[in-house]
């Protein structure tokens, strides 16, 4: 699945492909040197999760303040969290930047009170 997404380099070719032995729709985009790859039902909408990963990608980028591969690897806790926050039982709950960011601003205040 990884080096289909990656072999997909030019701008032309499309961002999701259907995995015929699975049942699965493949969708991903790649934001600088970060890849995001989501398994999705064939009959999903595409375009709602091509939002979800914008708005993932802005998200961290307001955390982390221009998220790249390092800042995801040193902290995947606070990575795991802020989708945590996102997605609850598979389901996109909440697309609102500060309202995500809000609850781990919290716990960062009080890691620093220590």
């Amino acid at each position: 699945v990884l080096h289909s997404c990656l072999k997909r380099n030019s701008p032309r070719q499309c961002c999701h492909f259907v995995l015929k032995e699975h049942k699965v729709r493949i969708v991903f985009r790649q934001y600088a040197s970060l890849f995001f790859i989501l398994g999705i039902s064939e009959g999903d909408n595409i375009m709602a999760y091509f939002a979800f990963i914008h708005n993932l990608v802005e998200t961290l980028n307001s955390y982390f303040s221009n998220v790249c591969e390092l800042d995801l690897m040193h902290n995947v806790d606070r990575a795991h969290m802020i989708l945590d926050e996102i997605v609850v039982n598979g389901y996109i709950t909440e697309s609102n930047r500060s309202r995500v960011l809000a609850p781990i601003a919290i716990l960062d205040k009080s890691i620093d009170k220590v």
